[in-house]
């Protein structure tokens, strides 16, 4: 006589969106600081490979460990929530009698309108390069001519 196991549906094999975006925002604030994959796992205790399926969004981070990369990475856990995409904090989630929604208030992204210009390869290598000069003088003064080849912004004035 057997026994079946209880009919239960399978996890996708897909990462989810969630930790797709915190591995995401991992890799942003690691690259940023100049910090290779295995440099970060040592200090954790992990392999580079564990890093990467982080990274990826392959392996959910557990709220142990994401506290653990945030002292890392020295910034505040909700940094890996920070610009999550349009819809997905409005995604049901799941409860113990059912899909329930949660609490919070729809908040507005902090970067709304910037079309992942802090994720392109181009702006972290300019914002390594720029954190390598060592010469504070010469930074701000790099900081000023950036600023002034760039187009204005547009002023906010009040009427």
């Amino acid at each position: 006589m057997t026994v079946e196991k209880a009919e239960r549906p399978e996890r996708e094999s897909r990462p989810s969106p969630i930790d797709i975006h915190v591995g995401s925002r991992i890799r942003l604030r690691r690259t940023l600081l100049g910090m290779s994959q295995e440099r970060l796992g040592d200090a954790l205790g992990l392999t580079f490979q564990q890093v990467q399926k982080y990274e990826r969004g392959m392996n959910r981070v557990g709220a142990s460990r994401l506290f653990d990369i945030s002292r890392v990475l020295d910034v505040p856990i909700s940094y890996f929530f920070d610009d999550m995409p349009e819809g997905m904090s409005e995604s049901p989630i799941s409860g113990p009698r059912g899909r329930t929604y949660g609490f919070s208030e729809q908040q507005e992204p902090f970067n709304a309108g910037i079309d992942d210009q802090l994720t392109k390869r181009e702006t972290l290598e300019l914002v390594r390069a720029y954190y390598r000069i060592s010469d504070p003088t010469m930074r701000k003064r790099m900081f000023d001519l950036m600023k002034s080849l760039a187009t204005p912004e547009p002023s906010f004035e009040a009427s």
